[in-house]
């Protein structure tokens, strides 16, 4: 197991920009909510937290397609805090105009940027610009090879089959110190070995189910790193979560959001209905949500930093149609109380 210093534990935030209802009922627009994320990432830094996630998404549940804009917002009135993806999808995207927007986001938030490739839970992307779901596994592999070259920011020459070849292409802005760069994955042994491969961070999104489960991809994934000659890199987690006072507070304010969730997508995808005693297994010390007290998430997030060796957590706060307000006290607790508590259970 890898130890962890608790003084150099990473814990953020993720959001995917949900759309969420107001006071009255009413689902907020899309603007708003935009709106309400860079609100939302001003006060994580404020509370001191490490890491502010936005992820990319092209269906009417979620506001965000172009997260690196919003994080630009976010930068401007922000200091401290690191700001990424939860994901780009690189599969649908270009990796050259990934990177230049990428290093622009760094120069903006003077050196805070990171980026989190996958290759998408949803599928939105594909037909939208205009990529066959077959490939999905090709497209993938392809440009992560070529996004690793662009990562030397040296003239990059490079030939595949899903994008014209480049030959000595140089490509701008530089940035001044490198950029952080993890590879998201779902829990397959092959996407381990594949972000150990060519040297990315590795972020588990663990969505069901216990940590505990995604071990052996934590254990591979290192391993991975020793046989191709990568140095040890970081291992970190995303999983959902709500922070309220109590934990009856927590489950009752977060259910609704889950629900309008989990069935919204569920009724595409063929899931059953989502209900309260899922609910409930799922808050508990075999689910994958971290709902409830300060108390109640700060262990359950330190359980699993000891269980895969991880040196960073990101809490995907938003969920559903969970109020904004609900959101800002969520993060106030999660930066004031949850991540003293877990450092100190660490110790």
């Amino acid at each position: 197991m890898t130890s962890i210093d608790p003084a150099t534990l990473e814990l953020g935030l993720d959001t995917f920009g949900d759309l969420t209802r107001d006071a009255d009922g009413e689902l907020v627009s899309g603007a708003q909510t935009i709106r309400n994320v860079v609100d939302q990432a001003v006060l994580a830094d404020r509370v001191g937290l490490s890491f502010f996630g936005v992820g990319e998404h092209h269906r009417r549940e979620f506001a965000v397609s172009s997260p690196e804009i919003v994080l630009a917002a976010a930068a401007a009135r922000t200091e401290r805090i690191h700001l990424g993806t939860a994901v780009t999808v690189l599969s649908s995207d270009d990796p050259v105009r990934v990177f230049e927007r990428f290093s622009t986001l760094d120069a903006v938030s003077n050196g805070r940027a990171e980026v989190i490739l996958g290759r998408g839970s949803f599928i939105e992307s594909f037909p939208l610009f205009g990529y066959e779901l077959r490939d999905y596994e090709a497209l993938f592999d392809e440009k992560l090879d070529l996004f690793s070259q662009l990562l030397t920011e040296k003239p990059v020459t490079w030939s595949g089959t899903m994008r014209a070849s480049l030959d000595a292409a140089d490509v701008f802005p530089k940035t001044e110190n490198g950029l952080r760069a993890w590879v998201g994955v779902g829990g397959t042994p092959e996407s381990a070995v594949r972000a150990a491969r060519y040297g990315y961070g590795l972020m588990l999104a663990i969505i069901g189910g216990p940590s505990a489960r995604f071990r052996p991809f934590a254990d591979l994934y290192r391993r991975s790193l020793d046989t191709f000659d990568q140095p040890q890199l970081p291992v970190g987690v995303h999983s959902p979560g709500h922070v309220a006072e109590t934990d009856q507070q927590a489950w009752d304010e977060a259910y609704e959001g889950f629900e309008a969730m989990n069935n919204s997508i569920g009724r595409e995808r063929g899931w059953p209905t989502y209900n309260r005693l899922r609910f409930q297994h799922d808050v508990g010390p075999e689910g994958a949500l971290y709902v409830g007290s300060p108390e109640t998430v700060a262990r359950k997030i330190a359980d699993t930093i000891r269980t895969l060796g991880a040196s960073r957590f990101d809490m995907k706060f938003s969920t559903g149609t969970l109020s904004h307000e609900k959101m800002l006290r969520s993060i106030e607790l999660f930066g004031t109380e949850v991540a003293p508590r877990v450092r100190d259970m660490l110790s």
